[in-house]
């Protein structure tokens, strides 16, 4: 590792840089390393891309723990583009309609409904939205609060879940730091004890259910449900016709049942067990490599099953199936690429002491206590003007866990001020492919759910870095219900006041 100093952070701020100005993390994550190679090397361009590819990318590609993380995106990538093209979740959202009656019931199993298609951030967009229109159309409910919904229950619920391809993803990053480190982590046990400090994410999944049942709006979103109540077209706006024209329409099919989704869902939970359970799973730490090989036989069990499933019902043949299958897979590649360029930068910033650098800088002139806070603003600024979070998680994760280290801040609530701060960019984004596909599903403009979302999550962000502050004081995993009793607190106060504003415009 070269001696470290300020000129280590060049191929980070290439790599930032790009990202930012493209609007494309991995042409970013390209350049970053493909300069930092060039530092290290020399500067031939011809020698630099040969080093780059046989001295980074190749090893990274062989090595067993990223080759069984590549493996088991591909397997998670089909299952999801099955499920997605079954049909059984938007038999799962039209059963929940049977039982919606009022405005108040149609929200919450709208949010029952994207919660529950867990495994698919994308795909929750375009299958709840889609089935829930009319029917929250019928209640006058605005799109724009439509939208606002299945967004809140996309990503931030899936960033959760240690078992779907966020978590894998979120975990291989861990792991390239932890084994950097020679720390004795292990990835799973990191990400679960991180979970309690994703504030921004347990925010956005409860402040759904908090406005429905306070029946409270703010900002822009008052106005066009104001609107919406009283059938004023104008304030119900719809895409474009450039966005009508690249819109996915969620599969339906007369014979598919919401055991298309549940089924495989419990089988793959089945499997995961009896395979890890021996192993002393949950209570016993269990190996990255075995966590991953179950995983991957429990994807393909579920896979196989839903498969079955879906030729006895007639919904799809066999042969179908499997071209779905493998195309899902194949929708991996940009995934599976994005990780191979993270773990090559990560590798290259080491060895030019960028991660060092940093954490002296910080040592010197920042309060432990104060990262966290400062990680969550950083990482929401990237994915914001990226539109990425999972490109912000590779680019903060080599820098954030080796500072936290060295200065002594809580590594798992710095942790998770790098997911929750990319979640909170990702989610006030107006070009993160979550409010664009949001947008599609609920059929309003992007701009317009752009708009009436982000007073929403600017009010989610704010109490996240209060969070912030006090865990990088105190380390303790309660302060998530102190965050969320804050903002249950904070809106029945907003509700209140709403109702005492409307009772003396009554009076007068």
């Amino acid at each position: 590792m070269l001696e470290p100093s300020a000129t280590s952070l060049i191929p980070i701020i290439i790599t930032l840089s790009l990202s930012l100005y493209t609007r494309n993390v991995i042409i970013g994550l390209f350049s970053g390393v493909f300069v930092g190679v060039l530092m290290l090397n020399g500067p031939s361009p011809l020698t630099g891309l040969s080093t780059m590819v046989s001295n980074h990318i190749v090893p990274e590609l062989t090595d067993s723990y990223n080759a069984g993380v590549l493996v088991l995106l591909a397997f998670i990538g089909g299952f999801v583009a099955l499920v997605e093209q079954s049909g059984g979740g938007a038999a799962f959202a039209k059963s929940i309609n049977d039982w919606v009656k009022t405005r108040v019931q149609a929200q919450l199993a709208a949010w029952v409904g994207g919660i529950a298609i867990f495994f698919s951030d994308l795909g929750t967009p375009l299958i709840i939205g889609p089935v829930f229109r009319p029917l929250t159309d019928r209640l006058k409910i605005s799109r724009q609060k439509l939208a606002y919904i299945i967004d809140s229950t996309s990503s931030p619920v899936a960033i959760l879940i240690p078992f779907i391809g966020w978590g894998v993803y979120i975990m291989s990053l861990m792991s390239q730091e932890f084994a950097a480190l020679d720390m004795d982590e292990n990835e799973f046990s990191a990400f679960i004890r991180t979970i309690p400090f994703q504030f921004y994410a347990w925010l956005a999944v409860v402040l759904v259910p908090l406005l429905t049942l306070l029946r409270l709006d703010f900002g822009p979103m008052a106005e066009v449900e104001a609107a919406a109540l009283k059938e004023d077209t104008k304030a119900v706006t719809s895409m474009s016709s450039e966005q009508k024209e690249n819109a996915v329409i969620a599969f339906t099919h007369p014979n598919a049942k919401p055991i298309l989704v549940w089924a495989p869902l419990c089988l793959l939970a089945i499997v995961l067990c009896i395979i890890l359970v021996p192993q002393g799973f949950p209570t016993q730490q269990v190996s990255g490599s075995a966590f991953r090989a179950g995983l991957s036989t429990a994807y393909f069990s579920a896979a196989t099953l839903l498969i079955i499933l879906m030729a006895g019902l007639k919904v799809r043949s066999i042969l179908q199936s499997i071209d779905i299958y493998l195309k899902g897979m194949a929708g991996m590649t940009l995934v599976a690429v994005t990780l191979l360029l993270a773990w090559a930068l990560s590798d290259v910033g080491r060895e030019l002491g960028a991660a060092s650098y940093i954490a002296a800088v910080a040592q010197a002139s920042l309060p432990f206590w104060l990262l966290p806070a400062i990680v969550f603003v950083l990482s929401a600024i990237i994915s914001f003007a990226t539109g990425s979070s999972w490109g912000t998680f590779a680019i903060m994760f080599p820098l954030v866990i080796p500072t936290a280290i060295i200065i002594g801040a809580p590594l798992y609530v710095c942790m998770g001020a790098v997911l929750s701060g990319g979640l909170f960019g990702d989610h006030s984004s107006p070009i993160s492919e979550t409010t664009i596909l949001s947008s599609i599903g609920a059929n309003c403009s992007q701009l317009e759910h752009f708009r009436t979302q982000l007073p929403y999550a600017l009010f989610n962000g704010i109490i996240s870095i209060i969070a912030f502050l006090i865990a990088g004081l105190t380390g303790a995993n309660l302060i998530i219900i102190g965050a969320l009793l804050l903002q249950a607190t904070l809106l029945i106060v907003l509700a209140k006041r709403k109702l005492k504003w409307v009772t003396t415009d009554l009076a007068n």
